[in-house]
């Protein structure tokens, strides 16, 4: 810890020490005592207001703030604490898609959203929150009491300043859109136990989730178009669902994986460029085959998607009509994709970098003892 701390003070990152508190978070004494957060180092403050980030839950960030409450109190200063949960919303209903599309996207922490019983119980009003708060908040409530005298919260909404559910001014759309994320949810787990050969109960469990919100894996009209172009193909294909709702595919061809050729099909159908019109120009396309299977060995001379952009790109400069096509990119975001196999970590990282929206059919293209 010397080390490591040395090394930040090096780069000018200002560094406190926090240590294990034994019998954490149950021995209250231990804990709000000159043992526990006593014996943390106090971060000194300049500002009225102080917000806590970490990378994600169990990182320390009510650890930390308690700590810091206690070195306050210590000296005299009046300090307080609250937080801001993302989700669940408190004040939309236990069964809003929202909150469920919540649970979906949090199914490997096991969370589950339920009715505060401390809210209802201390002012009759109903709120949801989350399994983990609420099983804590006695906990929390009692270190609370021992640092400041009283808790100034009678439950764990109370200490909340989420106002999410007052900003919904579509609740159809929003609706809409926590079903779509709740399948994508349960399209990603499957392919991780396809690929992992883990996380069964994952998927089981968001196999609930989606009989809770009243969905099917076909609920976007893409993968149903997607494995209907595979059995006319014979080969795997996908399919995209454009602003205006239309849906268009692409297929596996000589040149381009299923991947490249659906992008280039929405780029051409939201720019309105004819589909049947060739946009790249082969001269383009030769090099970046040969140089895959000539020189860098690949069994696979098909263009991924990336390289099929850099394929455009270089055309456009001589080409109005793919400079056209390219500037379609943008349209795209937040677009809706299915593909019938498992497709590439390469094209899967292209099509999230340009905001779409990516689900795969939980099968591999052939059958292999190594898939990358």
């Amino acid at each position: 810890a010397d080390a490591y701390r040395h090394r930040l003070e090096q780069l000018g990152v200002t560094c406190r020490l926090h240590y294990p508190i034994a019998g954490y978070p149950h021995d209250i004494e231990r804990i709000v005592s000159d043992d526990g957060y006593g014996k943390n180092e106090y971060i000194e403050t300049t500002r009225p207001l102080v917000v806590v980030t970490a990378p994600g839950p169990g990182s320390g960030k009510l650890a930390t703030c308690l700590s810091q409450l206690y070195h306050e109190h210590q000296r005299g200063i009046d300090a307080g604490y609250a937080k801001y949960e993302t989700f669940p919303i408190w004040n939309l209903p236990l069964n809003h898609p929202v909150n469920i599309a919540y649970e979906a996207a949090t199914v490997d922490l096991d969370d589950a959203n339920i009715i505060d019983p401390f809210h209802l119980e201390a002012y009759g009003e109903t709120t949801v929150n989350y399994n983990r708060d609420v099983e804590a908040f006695p906990v929390l409530k009692a270190m609370m009491e021992r640092i400041m005298g009283e808790s100034p919260y009678a439950s764990p909404t109370d200490m909340g300043v989420n106002m999410a559910g007052y900003a919904i001014v579509d609740d159809d759309a929003c609706r809409d859109a926590a079903r779509l994320e709740i399948v994508r949810r349960y399209f990603a787990a499957a392919v991780h136990l396809k690929r992992t050969g883990t996380g069964e109960e994952q998927v089981e469990r968001l196999r609930s989730i989606m009989n809770r919100a009243g969905v099917t894996p076909d609920l976007s009209p893409a993968r149903a178009v997607a494995l209907e172009k595979e059995a006319a193909t014979g080969a795997p294909a996908g399919a995209m669902v454009l602003p205006d709702g239309h849906v268009v595919t692409g297929k596996t061809g000589d040149l381009l994986g299923a991947a490249s050729a659906l992008l280039m099909h929405a780029l051409k159908a939201v720019t309105g460029v004819d589909g049947t019109i060739p946009v790249i120009d082969d001269a383009a396309i030769e090099p970046i085959c040969r140089l895959k299977t000539e020189h860098l060995n690949s069994v696979n001379r098909r263009l991924h998607s990336d390289e099929t952009l850099i394929a455009l790109s270089i055309t456009s400069a001589t080409s109005p009509v793919a400079a056209r096509v390219i500037d379609g990119l943008k349209q795209l975001q937040g677009c809706d994709a299915f593909f019938s196999v498992i497709i590439s970590s390469t094209d899967e990282a292209l099509y999230r970098k340009l905001g779409i929206n990516v689900c795969c059919e939980p099968k591999y293209e052939r059958v292999s003892l190594y898939h990358r």
